[in-house]
């Protein structure tokens, strides 16, 4: 088996007397899309920024390509990417003059035309000379996630990439997720408070709650260890669980191990 892209080695993160993020491991490989599942505040968000090296880790230590993040950040960043729906580009300028911005800022070679290719494959054309501030929450998010693909990322970080979607541009949008995987193997780290992009996008799930990764496998195999239907229904007993009595870590289950 190959070497993980991104390994994360008992990540700790407090602010304060508030533990954030509580001794998380996890891998992500070349061709992988991990789901990352939890309620509001269960650590997601800051896991991602301690991926991104925004937040500095209180303990334990984040790889990617077999580089130490606290060493070799802007490497690994050149090979990467993040797309939330929480960043807002520059406003003022048009949707076409900020990726192509952004484009050569990561180096990408005639980046009119990648520019223009991934406008195309997102079926958002027709946005290349509106205003970025004048886009639709829908919009903005494929803008997004155009922006994260214009270097051909082999680690992908996705922060609810379907978010303010309607239905069939979120189908469209999963799909693409499927693709890029096919065609680019990146390794992709995948958020969301909807079960169906998980269930049809994600190879593996992982569920954080207060700060730990409560339990990891395949959807279905979450869903049976918790004897639900669904992730949906394994969600909404998680986050009512209050101290999880009778649920395990996920290193007390029978999924394989991190």
């Amino acid at each position: 088996m190959s070497a993980p892209t991104l390994e994360i080695r008992n990540i700790v993160k407090r602010f304060g007397e508030f533990t954030a993020v509580d001794g998380v491991s996890l891998e992500v490989r070349s061709g992988e899309v991990v789901g990352l599942l939890g309620v509001n505040g269960a650590g997601k968000t800051t896991l991602m920024n301690m991926i991104l090296g925004l937040i500095t880790p209180t303990e334990g230590s984040i790889h990617a390509f077999g580089m130490d993040l606290a060493k070799d950040r802007m490497k690994i960043l050149r090979r990467s990417n993040f797309c939330t729906t929480y960043a807002a580009l520059p406003g003022n300028l048009k949707v076409k003059h900020n990726l192509i911005i952004f484009a050569k800022l990561y180096g990408v070679d005639n980046p009119k035309k990648k520019v223009a290719d991934l406008l195309e494959l997102l079926e958002i054309t027709r946005l290349s000379d509106k205003p970025t501030g004048q886009l639709s929450a829908g919009e903005s998010t494929r803008v997004n996630l155009a922006k994260a693909l214009l270097n051909d990322p082999e680690l992908l970080l996705l922060d609810e990439p379907t978010a303010s979607l309607d239905p069939d541009i979120a189908d469209k949008v999963r799909k693409l997720v499927r693709r890029v995987q096919k065609d680019r193997a990146p390794a992709i780290l995948y958020t969301s408070h909807n079960m169906r992009d998980i269930e049809e996008v994600c190879d593996r799930v992982l569920f954080m709650h207060k700060g730990k990764i409560l339990a990891s496998g395949t959807a279905d195999e979450i869903t049976s260890h918790f004897k639900e239907d669904d992730l949906e229904d394994v969600f909404i007993k998680i986050a009512r669980s209050g101290q999880l009595d009778g649920l395990l870590p996920a290193e007390k289950t029978d999924f394989p191990a991190l």
